[in-house]
């Protein structure tokens, strides 16, 4: 599956911090049941390389990303750990050479129009704007639409369900990076009725 084709399956891609390993499958299993199957795991904890071979191993239906990968060892533990696709904050060179170097899909972050040049000089046409708020938002990609259509993007850093909409509404979003249907405040109570509410109004924000 190309990482246009997988970043499609749904309009919000949930961006997840686990603390805790014995939530990473009810987790999964909660927001896939509420309709958001495709998960980035974030590798901002000691836990989350388990938690993404946990996940694998549980609900194999899934489909399961690493998050925060920082150099080509993220890159080399997570696919070792099971994740099918990656995600980058940002896209050095060093990363640039080691994705054309590894089979997994990846998705590399960028904030201005000369990183999008240079991601796609290396063939990547699939970019995550971050952080997206911060950088311009939807003005910043309706910006690059008419110098680069041939780019798409998943804007994560800012967005919730009060300005996810206005994302979704651009030709050039294929989906959208978010954690608020699934905060690590919500995670730490256990709350997984909210969870699931929210994460079913996300699933439905381009239906």
């Amino acid at each position: 599956m190309n990482l246009k084709t997988l970043l499609g399956q749904q309009p919000v891609m949930p961006v997840l911090v686990i603390e805790r390993l014995e939530q990473a499958v009810p987790l999964a299993r909660c927001l896939a049941e509420a309709g958001l199957p495709v998960l980035e795991i974030t590798l901002r904890t000691a836990v989350a390389l388990k938690a993404i071979t946990l996940i694998c191993e549980a609900l194999p239906a899934l489909v399961v990303g690493a998050g925060t990968v920082l150099n080509a060892d993220d890159m080399a533990r997570a696919s070792d750990a099971g994740a099918q696709f990656l995600v980058s904050p940002g896209s050095t060179n060093n990363l640039l050479k080691a994705a054309t170097q590894q089979p997994l899909p990846w998705l590399p972050g960028v904030s201005t129009a000369s990183e999008a040049m240079t991601c796609l000089d290396h063939g990547f046409t699939e970019l995550k704007l971050f952080p997206a708020e911060a950088v311009g938002g939807v003005r910043l990609l309706k910006s690059l639409a008419g110098p680069l259509p041939q780019l798409t993007f998943c804007p994560t850093g800012g967005i919730a369900s009060g300005n996810a909409a206005s994302y979704l509404a651009l030709g050039n979003v294929v989906c959208i990076g978010g954690s608020w249907m699934a905060t690590p405040e919500l995670l730490r109570c256990g709350d997984w009725t909210t969870i699931s509410t929210l994460a079913s109004a996300a699933a439905r924000l381009r239906g």
